[in-house]
């Protein structure tokens, strides 16, 4: 009896779930899916072949579904400023800043504005995901039972740093918008200086060069995005209307981000030109606020947030405020910050679509003259053998006499923007001499060496960066090779020297010519920097003085940056560091490290591998991590300490190892030649659900820089078919 109870109640909910969609829209969804063919390749990859680029887009976002619905769902709702309802308090804030942000009216507006090709594929992309809930309703969504086409609006940007805050944290604006149901700030975040150099953690590399320096007189480009391990998906998109293009997705987005097509390819790469400004605001009695010497009226907004507690949701409601350069974000009872951006559009949106599309230099170029990609860098190569670079794309113009790296006077005409730079007008480099171009989230005015822009002719805000040490390790690498091959850029892209020891490790060795007497006795400590001196600074699996070197290193790191110059050039930061740090506080962080190992793993001499693990075991959104579960050595390490191939990893509160969460995600060499060739390789494999065997497949080639054929052309498909379908079957 409890049996047919249970089947009965599956019954009821499939049919209660697929009554949201009418007939007519069922009707719409089959009809398309019949023009549309996914192939899943030999590594699990989607192939989608649609006859129009609405059905690429619709057969990509059924396949995002297939892979990892959750995921699709947790950006969307990120977007629309709705993700506590699904993760609790400790979003609400942030769902808070979205909501100030990101205007669901305006993008709505323009769903029902935009051009009629444009609908068409905003049209797919929502349908897809709504006939892969009805065709699963075993699927229970968090929070969206139907997706809207006007969604994609919401994020019209793939990047990781796509929403520009200008610097304020969630828990500013939390503090400034403090709420009611909530005793404790639900988000544990260090208070930061508002509009102070403010970095991501994440990052990312972009090589490219030209015929040159290449054996096959190809030009050959390096996508090496740094991001949270499975933040997007490798995948295939194709149409009859001309669509054919590979690379990575952001989940629940329907252009791909990074990639490349028969004629041409693009990496982004974060940067700080500057494309928000925080406007100090003159409030008079929290209702006005003076500008030009008038007073003006606040704009007041209520916005109602639901978060999760327990099993019930509960609802906060804030009264916010904003001026006329945009939301009030943080403040106190003496001064009040808006922030003027531009982090969605339109225009953006279909700007990030029609790269995808570009068959030429010219093309591409026509794209950024769009100027409303608001978050990267771009590096590019094509199969005329160009090679080129932005630093950034929508860049406002100012009086370069204001800080812009600070809060400005909000209220007079001087501080505001006064247009748009031209294309031209921004950093950027075409064919540049030397024959090469790199960006590693580092200043692009040694992007190409010597042939590298001219610092003095651009204002401050449109290319603040500092160097880093992964730019150096570029640098130096690119100048030094010819004769470059894809699996020799690929060799280049995994080069895992630490420059950044180059500039810490001889204070060191300083400081214990100065101090050793004292450690007369210390044989352990001697022998580490024998270990250390020993070392060729390349970061490996069996290496003890990787370990050391890192462990130490970190240490330093907690004194705070002391200066905005600093705060900006991890080289400067370096050299500071062993100007400010006595002689025998770094002895003494290494003697710590020491004896910290020891304690931890019966010997100090612990090999970089044995402790700097890869490991995946779920496909939870937050992965967890067991000492006891199988995991693999990794001998990558952290971008910050100049490693091209970045592995980030960090020690869960109740383990003795490190496992890597952020660095290399989808990785891709092409060479532009009559045809594309290309390789690639993803954090241990495209199946999101540990049953399946391409859950870590490519696990030792993502760890050991050993790339798969990157199968572009049908005929090369269809020669390592796994499946063939259409959405729904």
């Amino acid at each position: 009896m409890k049996t047919f109870i249970l089947f009965l109640l599956c019954i009821y909910s499939s049919i209660s779930f697929s009554q949201q969609f009418t007939k007519q829209e069922i009707a719409k969804y089959e009809s398309q899916a019949k023009n549309v063919t996914i192939i899943r390749d030999k590594w699990g990859i989607p192939h989608i072949y649609g006859k129009t680029d609405a059905d690429a887009v619709f057969g990509l976002l059924y396949a995002q579904c297939e892979d990892d619905f959750k995921r699709v769902e947790m950006n969307a709702l990120e977007n629309l400023g709705r993700k506590s309802e699904v993760t609790g308090e400790r979003d609400l804030y942030n769902d808070l800043q979205m909501r100030l942000i990101y205007d669901s009216v305006a993008a709505i507006k323009e769903y029902k504005t935009s051009p009629l090709w444009f609908k068409t594929l905003l049209d797919a992309s929502a349908d897809a995901v709504n006939f892969y809930l009805y065709k699963h309703p075993e699927i229970k969504p968090g929070a969206l039972q139907r997706f809207k086409p006007w969604y994609q609006l919401m994020r019209t940007n793939g990047s990781i740093s796509a929403t520009n805050t200008g610097g304020i944290t969630a828990t500013k604006t939390g503090d400034f918008y403090p709420a009611k149901t909530v005793t404790k700030k639900p988000l544990a975040m260090a208070d930061e200086p508002i509009k102070e150099n403010f970095k991501n953690i994440s990052g990312s590399n972009g090589l490219a060069v030209a015929p040159s320096k290449t054996k096959n007189k190809n030009a050959i480009l390096y996508i090496n995005p740094h991001v949270t391990f499975y933040f997007r998906s490798e995948v295939h998109m194709t149409s009859e209307e001309g669509l054919n293009v590979y690379g990575a997705v952001t989940w629940g987005q329907f252009f791909i981000f990074q990639g490349f097509n028969a004629h041409c390819g693009w990496m982004h790469t974060s940067g700080d030109a500057d494309l928000a400004d925080v406007y100090e605001e003159k409030i008079v009695n929290k209702t006005s606020y003076r500008y030009n010497n008038v007073l003006r009226s606040l704009r007041r907004k209520n916005i109602s947030i639901s978060y999760k507690k327990e099993d019930k949701q509960i609802k906060e409601s804030f009264a916010t405020y904003s001026t006329h350069h945009g939301p009030v974000m943080a403040g106190d009872n003496e001064k009040w910050f808006s922030l003027r951006e531009n982090n969605r559009s339109l225009k953006g949106l279909m700007q990030s679509w029609l790269r995808t599309k570009a068959k030429s230099f010219n093309d591409f170029k026509a794209t950024m003259n769009m100027r409303s990609n608001t978050s990267d860098n771009t590096v590019y190569a094509d199969d005329q053998g160009n090679i080129a670079y932005w630093h950034g794309n929508f860049i406002p113009k100012r009086d370069p006499k204001y800080d812009w790296n600070k809060p400005v006077d909000g209220s007079m005409t001087a501080t505001e923007w006064k247009g748009i730079h031209e294309l031209e007008e921004i950093v950027h480099v075409y064919n540049p001499p030397t024959g090469w171009i790199q960006n590693c989230n580092s200043t692009p005015f040694t992007v190409s060496g010597n042939a590298s822009p001219n610092k003095k002719d651009y204002p401050l805000y449109m290319a603040p960066d500092g160097e880093n040490a992964r730019g150096i390790n570029a640098i130096k690498l690119l100048s030094n090779e010819n004769n470059i091959t894809l699996d020799k850029m690929i060799e280049t892209g995994y080069n895992t020297h630490l420059a950044a020891f180059d500039i810490l490790l001889p204070s060191l060795f300083e400081a214990y010519e100065e101090q050793k007497k004292d450690f007369s006795k210390n044989t352990t400590l001697a022998e580490a920097i024998e270990i250390l001196k020993a070392w060729n600074r390349n970061s490996s699996t069996s290496s003890v003085a990787t370990t050391l070197a890192i462990e130490w290193a970190t240490r330093l790191m907690l004194f705070p940056p002391q200066s905005d110059e600093e705060r900006a050039d991890d080289i400067v930061r370096f050299t500071t560091l062993t100007k400010h740090i006595g002689a025998a506080q770094k002895l003494s962080y290494l003697t710590d490290v020491i004896n910290s190992l020891g304690s931890n793993f019966g010997n100090w001499r612990v090999q970089w591998g044995d402790i700097n693990r890869y490991q995946r075991l779920t496909a939870d959104l937050q992965q967890k991590f067991d000492d006891t579960k199988p995991s693999y050595a990794v001998g990558m390490a952290s971008s910050t300490w100049g490693c091209l191939p970045s592995f980030s990893s960090a020690k869960p509160a109740d383990s003795k190892l490190r496992y890597g969460v952020n660095g290399n995600s989808f990785v891709a060499a092409v060479e532009f030649g009559k045809k594309v060739k290309a390789k690639s390789i993803v954090t241990g494999g495209a199946g999101m659900d540990p049953s399946s065997k391409h859950f870590l497949d490519q696990t030792p080639g993502y760890i050991n820089g050993k790339f798969k054929d990157v199968l572009f052309y049908k005929d090369d498909v269809l020669k390592h078919v796994e499946r063939k379908y259409h959405p729904g079957e």
